[in-house]
């Protein structure tokens, strides 16, 4: 079909144009509000700064498409194929992208606040400055994806897939990150504030200068992970395993049964896990740093 045929269409009261062969056409600008493209052919298409609220994509083939800038919030893309597609810039609040196919795709700056993206793929893909807040993220692929500076605070992701992702000064304030499998991925200068880690691993993550600020990282296990400058003020450690942890200038921690930290202090519970705390810590100038030495139990 050609692009001034579905105009023309439109503009006549048409909305529904599922299974449409619009391959490769240029569609920048339009505004197409509510319309059924479900299963569309728009394989490399020109949708940028198209208005497409609440419209529905379900199925529809999207790779390598060029969707930046476009509007398409409270849409529908389940199971959408946006495989290598540009979105750049584009607005989709609470969309649903259930089971998308996103990987390689590009989404810096996109903003998918609330957004339903559970089971999608987002592998490889390019997510720097994307919003996520509140989104529902439950056992995606986020396998070699770049969420540098990535806003997920309050984002559901449960069953997620961390493998080599970049998570890198991400903001994940109130996120339960449970049991979940982050060896060694970069959370360098992540904001991890109020989250959930308990039996997480985190086995040679780098999370230096991280902010773990009332983190709960019960039974988490930080074998060979970069602690350096981090913030572990009011931080729960209770049973978590931070043998061979690098802290403060690349000295080894061992706080394998470390209690909690409270008061800026952290709880040992025994003398020569102190003495090690100590040497990790006792050349810094700055005596406010959150994990201070000299308080030991039992």
């Amino acid at each position: 079909m050609k692009v001034s045929h579905l105009l023309r269409l439109y503009e006549q009261g048409y909305r529904d144009f599922s299974g449409v062969d619009l391959k490769g056409a240029d569609l920048s600008r339009v505004t197409l509000i509510s319309v059924n493209l479900t299963r569309a052919n728009l394989m490399g298409a020109n949708l940028s700064r198209a208005f497409l609220t609440k419209s529905n994509l379900s199925g529809a083939i999207l790779n390598w498409a060029n969707l930046s800038f476009v509007k398409i919030s409270e849409g529908r893309l389940i199971e959408t194929d946006l495989t290598k597609a540009n979105l750049a810039g584009a607005f989709m609040v609470k969309s649903e992208l259930t089971r998308a196919k996103l990987s390689g795709a590009n989404l810096s700056d996109t903003n998918l606040r609330a957004a339903n993206l559970s089971g999608a793929n987002l592998s490889g893909a390019y997510l720097r400055k994307i919003n996520l807040r509140e989104a529902n993220l439950s056992k995606v692929n986020l396998d070699w994806a770049n969420l540098y500076e990535a806003r997920l605070s309050g984002a559901k992701l449960y069953g997620a897939s961390f493998n080599g992702t970049n998570l890198s000064q991400t903001f994940l304030k109130e996120v339960d990150l449970s049991g979940a499998n982050l060896e060694r991925v970069n959370l360098r200068k992540a904001r991890l504030d109020g989250s959930y880690l308990k039996g997480t691993n985190l086995v040679g993550a780098n999370l230096s200068e991280a902010h773990l600020r009332r983190v709960d990282l019960t039974g988490a296990d930080l074998r060979g992970a970069n602690l350096s400058e981090a913030l572990l003020d009011d931080a729960n450690l209770t049973d978590a395993i931070l043998s061979r942890a690098e802290y403060a200038g690349g000295n080894n921690l061992d706080l394998v049964k470390s209690e909690a930290i409270r008061d800026r202090k952290i709880a040992l519970t025994t003398k020569s896990d102190a003495a090690q705390l100590s040497g990790a810590i006792e050349d810094r100038a700055n005596n406010s740093f959150f994990i201070q030495p000299g308080l030991v139990t039992g």
